[in-house]
């Protein structure tokens, strides 16, 4: 997915890393050929791993200008996905736990066969809102579905 900065020179494409457990947020210069200036890595599946942007180089270009409205509009996207991808590492440890487990051993998503067996045996164990985080979460559904 890519959200064009409204100067159109900049564009940040947006992309999942499946071997990393991560989002790249790719901050891209278009007048030089799509140069990636700063990648944005948020891992969404370990807690302890942290987000982190990088700084490259763009090949051939020994400086390259970005306007601080530019930069601060970068930065608010890499805060939102961070946001929406790491909201869960807030919940409570035990919560944090069993949504890792359920996403490792689900891999992230569930498939309506698997589904009523998982739901009754959380149901059993989970507070109603602890329910909804932890499915919400681990597969992105809600106790209804």
């Amino acid at each position: 997915m890519a959200v064009p900065h409204p100067s159109g020179e900049f564009e940040i494409t947006t992309l999942y890393s499946v071997p990393d457990d991560a989002w790249y947020l790719e901050f891209d210069h278009l007048p030089s050929g799509r140069t990636t200036l700063m990648p944005a890595i948020v891992p969404d599946e370990d807690p302890a791993r942290e987000p982190a942007v990088c700084t490259c180089s763009p090949d051939g270009a020994e400086h390259l200008d970005i306007p601080v409205p530019v930069l601060r509009w970068y930065l608010e996207q890499v805060e939102r996905e961070i946001e929406t991808s790491r909201a869960w590492m807030r919940l409570r440890p035990e919560i944090v736990a069993l949504v890792k487990e359920l996403r490792d051993e689900y891999g992230g998503g569930i498939d309506d066969g698997q589904y009523p067996p998982v739901l009754a045996r959380l149901r059993a164990e989970l507070a109603p809102d602890d329910l909804a985080d932890v499915l919400q979460h681990a597969f992105g559904r809600t106790p209804e579905d």
